[in-house]
């Protein structure tokens, strides 16, 4: 049997060589490893400094790049618009600076503002009893302006796309020597209808007739993300205002046009090919390529992506467009109807 002095011995041998360990560990030992950690430390902070220096430069560049844009936006913008009329169409959760900075940016392009019809929640609400609200206040409006109403290329979205048909036809026409698709009185009764239920709201006088318009869309993307019903509506908004109008393009602010968002949506939708997108109009850059952007399909150029998020194909439009010989007085809303073939 082992007595218990080898125990004793044992157990003392144990915290001897801890003992032994621990001054090691806290002489010799230590010091190297803390030496190695301090490079390490050192090392990493060098660069996280040099990455924040670098970080400071380019913001300071942007904001330089963005403070000469601003300064120079009427320059550039000159006569790009002359005489045509814009209405804005903004999506639930619009960033009104992104509107209130396109607006600027058109009426120094030379252009009218004829009024904003603000989409409210509602409209992008796809359950049952909002659905055949909307479907109701379709069939009465298309009954009453002797509209064909188009068949909604998405099923989830088809009364919103027939909702934005009759507003789009009240409130737009191709150019200025054309009229909107109703008469003054219809289109002020379309608008009615809609603001009445809670499906848009409505200022300034959109109902006299825009050549352009554009579109802004929510400042966030939606928590659904690229499924969310939101995302579709915008798809269809656009599709009819692109068909309606002598051009139209949308603008998103840089947060909102990320992953999951309506402009990504609309980017690999079909539609992409009949609306330019600007995912970065918070900035004044971006707002300048707004307007440049419908100068350039005014000319006739194609539509296309524009902005710094991954699903833009360039900053801008380039060559920049520049003023082209056009009609530069406004043509007067007209109270008669339009020939119904040409909705």
């Amino acid at each position: 049997m082992i007595d218990f002095r080898y125990h004793l011995v044992s157990i003392v041998a144990v915290f001897l060589a801890l003992a032994i360990g621990i001054v090691l560990g806290s002489t010799e030992l230590q010091g190297k490893a803390f030496d190695a950690l301090r490079q390490t430390s050192n090392s990493l902070s060098s660069k996280l400094t040099a990455a924040q220096r670098q970080s400071d430069s380019y913001a300071a560049q942007v904001a330089a790049d963005q403070q000469f844009a601003q300064a120079n936006e009427s320059v550039l913008l000159d006569r790009l618009l002359d005489g045509q009329r814009v209405v804005l169409v903004t999506e639930p959760g619009a960033q009104q600076s992104v509107v209130t900075g396109v607006e600027a940016a058109a009426r120094d392009a030379g252009a009218t503002i004829t009024g904003t019809v603000a989409l409210q929640s509602k409209f992008n609400d796809t359950t049952g009893t909002t659905e055949a609200g909307l479907n109701d206040i379709n069939g009465n409006l298309a009954a009453n302006t002797s509209t064909t109403l188009v068949t909604g290329a998405d099923q989830q979205t088809a009364n919103q796309q027939q909702a934005a048909q009759l507003i789009a036809t009240a409130v737009t026409s191709k150019s200025l020597s054309s009229q909107t698709g109703l008469t003054l009185a219809e289109a002020q009764t379309v608008l009615n209808s809609y603001g009445e239920a809670g499906f848009i709201s409505v200022s300034g006088q959109p109902q006299l007739g825009a050549t352009l318009a554009i579109i802004v869309t929510p400042q966030s993307p939606p928590s659904d993300g690229s499924s969310d019903p939101a995302n579709q509506v915008l798809v269809a908004v656009a599709t009819e205002f692109a068909s309606k109008s002598g051009a139209t393009v949308v603008a998103a602010n840089t947060s909102g046009s990320g992953a999951g968002s309506a402009l990504t949506v609309l980017r690999s939708s079909s539609v992409s090919g009949q609306v330019s997108t600007i995912d970065n109009a918070d900035t004044a850059s971006g707002q300048i390529t707004v307007i440049q952007a419908l100068a350039r399909q005014l000319q006739g150029g194609k539509a296309a992506a524009y902005g710094v998020q991954s699903g833009a194909t360039a900053a801008g439009p380039s060559p920049a467009p520049t003023p082209s010989a056009t009609v530069s007085a406004s043509a007067s809303p007209s109270s008669t109807k339009k020939a119904k073939g040409n909705k």
